[in-house]
């Protein structure tokens, strides 16, 4: 953060103070005029529509896919996608929060996880319907920033290369939010720009929403096109003139660059695309402010360092509103939802509160009590979310059984179960995920163990 002259001193002091709020009181501080911005971000709502308590509890939901439901209750259960009602009761705790968000991203995958032949292309098309509607009925004047995700098509994973009718259908019910070129863009691949004032803010910010599933592995429909629908030109012609025009960018997308942190060796997109995308993203370092996915499930941090090994940019993965988990997986996630705060002048991001729902006590007691799981410059002790110190924060959890990365981990799974440890090869996969993005640097992390 600058601190040239005393206006700029004024508005450290004025962050600082900001900063300093009880978090104990489960809400971030409210930001001072032309001091902090905030966002929400929520990703991964996968409702199922199937979702009832019943006393067979392979029949709880079509997403268990025929599994025994573990503890069903009315917010949910660990083998199911959302319920509605657990869907209704994160935005009804995101709008009694009462926070002053500039803006919302909304990250993709609103469908559930059920076999290809239980749903079809206008399921598809009414269940992001009915979240952008739910979206809407609470924050009607909020400004939202959608992107599609692997599931937001039918059959699901195989978004094409141009104009369909699911992107047609999506855009016209995102329409209040995007502005006709937006629209237009995203009508024929996916994917849109948008220029935001926000009005704590004395200069706009660009949204670019990428259609990263158009690198995703399983999409078939992608093999061996080198530049699907032209997303990559078209995003270096944005970021080009975002770079002359000096403008400072988020990017937002489903389907994240870089590795898999719960597996090893594996990119969450084709290795080649993934290469570009780290290639513009360099490139275009000075210009990208953050860069926000989902699709994980889980709660993950990333660095992106240049080709001499220094921190360039700070890449964000939100853990999913959706707990469900498969019968193989050790481990699930609580929903989770989460705020930044941003400096309104250069959109550089100052902090992440990241909220949860406690499930297991949720369905016990009958009660949505969503609340403050933690803030990140508190809990891992450093001043902001820049590219730096995060980088500093990352090499401190290399140090052997470092409390601090267990803390992390556990965060990573939305304190699902604080029992769970990662050391040894899970905390390399980790470790490497969080530092390297490139095949190359996330190659040799591995190797040196």
């Amino acid at each position: 953060m600058a601190r040239r002259g005393g206006g700029a001193l004024g508005l450290w002091l004025l962050l600082l103070l900001c900063r300093l709020q009880d978090p104990g009181s489960g809400a971030p501080a409210q930001p001072g005029p032309l001091a902090v911005g905030q966002f929400w971000h929520v990703s991964d709502l996968h409702l199922d529509p199937t979702y009832h308590i019943t006393q067979d509890h392979t029949k709880v939901c079509s997403s268990s896919k025929g599994a025994n439901a573990s503890n069903p209750g009315p917010f949910g259960d660990f083998f199911c996608d959302s319920p509605y009602q657990l869907i209704l009761s994160a935005f009804e705790y995101m709008k009694n929060s009462k926070q002053q968000a500039s803006f919302m991203i909304w990250t993709g995958d609103s469908p559930p996880h059920v076999p290809v032949e239980e749903l079809s292309t206008k399921m598809v098309i009414n269940v992001i319907g009915n979240m952008t509607s739910t979206i809407q009925s609470f924050f009607p004047d909020l400004q939202v920033f959608p992107a599609l995700g692997n599931h937001d098509y039918w059959p699901q994973d195989q978004l094409p290369v141009s104009a369909s009718k699911v992107y047609s259908a999506v855009a016209d019910f995102w329409k209040p939010w995007l502005t006709d070129e937006a629209i237009s863009t995203f009508k024929k691949g996916g994917f849109y720009t948008q220029l935001f004032q926000p009005s704590v803010s004395p200069q706009p910010l660009r949204i670019i929403s990428l259609n990263t599933n158009l690198y995703y592995s399983p999409n078939h429909v992608t093999l061996n096109i080198t530049d699907p629908a032209n997303q990559f030109a078209w995003l270096e012609s944005v970021l080009e003139v975002s770079l002359r025009k000096k403008e400072k960018v988020y990017v937002i997308g489903h389907v994240p660059v870089g590795y898999l942190p719960f597996t090893r060796n594996i990119t969450a997109i084709r290795g080649y695309y993934n290469e570009r995308l780290v290639k513009i993203f360099r490139k275009y370092s000075d210009v990208i402010a953050g860069q926000f996915f989902g699709h994980t499930h889980r709660d993950s941090i990333m660095i992106l360092l240049d080709e001499k090994g220094n921190p360039i940019n700070s890449l964000f993965v939100a853990p999913a509103v959706t707990p469900v988990k498969s019968v193989v997986q050790r481990e699930s996630n609580n929903p989770g939802v989460r705020l930044y705060q941003y400096d309104t002048l250069h959109y550089s991001l100052l902090d992440l509160w990241q909220f949860y729902l406690n499930l297991t006590d949720a369905n016990m007691k009958n009660e949505s009590n969503w609340k403050l799981e933690y803030i990140l410059t508190k809990t891992y002790g450093v001043e902001d979310l820049k590219p730096e110190n995060l980088y500093e924060m990352a090499k401190q959890f290399t140090v052997p059984h470092d409390k601090l990365f267990q803390q992390y981990y556990n965060n990573f799974i939305v304190s699902y179960d604080r029992s769970i440890v990662c050391e040894g090869n899970c905390k390399l996969s980790q470790i490497c995920a969080i530092q390297y993005l490139d095949h190359s640097s996330y190659t040799d992390c591995i190797e040196r163990g």
